[in-house]
C-alpha cells in the first residue's frame, strides 16, 4: 500500500536545511560555545533519519550516496591524525595549535587544529548513527 505523504516530504525539505544550517552553526561555534562536532553530528543524523521518514531507504541512498562505513574510517584518521599531529612537535597528545590570520572578507579569523578533531569526531557521529538506523531500519 503506498501512501501519500506530500506534506511530509514538503515540510522536511525546509525543516532539513534549516537543521543542517544550524548543525553547521554549533559545528563551528563549539569552540567558544557548547557544541561542537558530537552536537553537531547527532543534528545532522537527526536531519538525515527525518529524511529517511518523509521518503524511502532507496531515496534517501540516491540523494546521499554515501559510505557510512568509510565515513567512519575518515572520522578516525582526522580524529586521531590531529591528536597524533602534537607527537611530531614533541608536546603531549590531543596538544592543540592555534594562530590567527588575516581574511580578505571575513577580517581576523582564529584557526585551530581542534576543528580539524571536531570534524573527525563529526564524521565519526553521523556515520555511527546512521550505520545504527540503516541497519535497523533494514530489519524486516
Amino acid at each position: 500500500m503506498k501512501t501519500n505523504d506530500i506534506i511530509l516530504q514538503t515540510a522536511t525539505k525546509v525543516v532539513l536545511f534549516l537543521i543542517v544550517l544550524f548543525s553547521v552553526h554549533i559545528f563551528f561555534a563549539g569552540h567558544y560555545t557548547p557544541g561542537g562536532g558530537f552536537v553537531g553530528g547527532l543534528l545532522t543524523s537527526g536531519a538525515i533519519v527525518l529524511l529517511l521518514l518523509a521518503f524511502d531507504m532507496k531515496t534517501v541512498s540516491k540523494i546521499l550516496p554515501v559510505n557510512y562505513i568509510h565515513m567512519i574510517a575518515v572520522g578516525l584518521l582526522f580524529a586521531i591524525g590531529t591528536g597524533a599531529g602534537a607527537l611530531l612537535f614533541n608536546v603531549p597528545f590531543l596538544t592543540h595549535a592555534f594562530g590567527h590570520v588575516d581574511l580578505p572578507v571575513l577580517g581576523d579569523t582564529a584557526l585551530h587544529t581542534a576543528t580539524l578533531f571536531d570534524l573527525g569526531v563529526f564524521l565519526v557521529v553521523v556515520g555511527v548513527t546512521m550505520t545504527i538506523i540503516q541497519t535497523i531500519g533494514e530489519d524486516e
